[in-house]
């Protein structure tokens, strides 16, 4: 008589990692690519808070805060798309991790997702400006001015100009020592009456204008270049106020798009509302 042994066979679940890279990864170069698309599609249509434009001082508020919006709007979409993809591409969690596990560990994955896209923005930004920087051609400006003299270059020309202007090299300390001025005459204590009295003596000179013409240009020059240094700390704060509310919230799309693609992976409808972990 034959007998025969009943084998029940267990099931086995392979061991998965808390973080898989590879999803990360590829969420974060799509995130960094479609935010590089909107950007450049932004500016091309004129959502750009700084601009080389001669004319970006004459922007009105209305087009900061739309450039703001629209910086919001890229973050979301672009983040909230790389979340998705990280989310989407990961293995399956095994069955018997909670939900709440699951949306934690799915969410983990599209915030590191946004982390390392803003990194790569980050970097493919500092390089563009660095590239425009070293080609830019500005003849009219001094090798040896800063900065904040290119900003206030247009007053510095006003200031300086004459029917026969000298030599280009015999301007060239001139109108930096004049920019240096007119800089310091946009901080908090103004310009002292040693400085004007110089530089109205400093322009009347260079020009061949009369006195009371130099002065005239010389409060011309102190009111534009106070208006250009305060227009241009605006819009510094704007694009600074604008770039950090965008990324805080680009991270909280990459989460949530996590959780949705995660949950599509593993075959679960996604709620449409924000769910709280509930504690039992």
């Amino acid at each position: 008589m034959q007998t025969t042994e009943r084998i029940e066979t267990v099931p086995v679940e392979a061991a998965i990692p808390f973080l898989q890279w590879t999803p990360v990864i590829a969420g974060a170069f799509v995130a960094a690519a479609v935010s590089v698309i909107l950007m450049a599609a932004g500016s091309a249509i004129g959502f750009s808070i700084v601009s080389s434009s001669p004319t970006w001082r004459d922007a009105s508020p209305a087009l900061a805060v739309a450039s703001g919006l629209y910086l919001l709007l890229t973050a979301l979409v672009s983040f909230g798309f790389g979340g998705y993809v990280a989310g989407r591409l990961r293995e399956r969690w095994t069955t018997s991790a909670h939900s709440d596990v699951v949306e934690f560990r799915d969410g983990t994955h599209g915030l590191l997702a946004w982390a390392i896209a803003v990194l790569i923005i980050g970097l493919v930004a500092a390089a563009s400006a660095a590239s425009l920087a070293s080609k830019a051609v500005q003849p009219a400006i001094s090798p040896e001015a800063t900065a904040g003299e290119r900003l206030i270059a247009y007053e510095l020309d006003r200031l300086f100009r004459a029917e026969r202007p000298p030599a280009a090299g015999d301007l060239t300390y001139s109108r930096a020592e004049a920019g240096r001025i007119l800089l310091a005459a946009t901080g908090r204590q103004g310009i002292t009456a040693d400085d004007r009295a110089y530089l109205v003596r400093l322009a009347a000179n260079r020009t061949g204008i009369a006195l009371p013409d130099a002065e005239r240009r010389v409060t011309d020059a102190i009111t534009a270049a106070i208006t250009a240094v305060q227009k241009a700390r605006r819009s510094a704060v704007i694009l600074g106020f604008s770039t950090a509310v965008s990324l805080l919230l680009g991270a909280a799309a990459a989460w949530y798009a996590s959780c949705v693609g995660g949950r599509y992976r593993d075959g679960v409808s996604p709620s449409l509302a924000w769910r709280w972990p509930q504690t039992a």
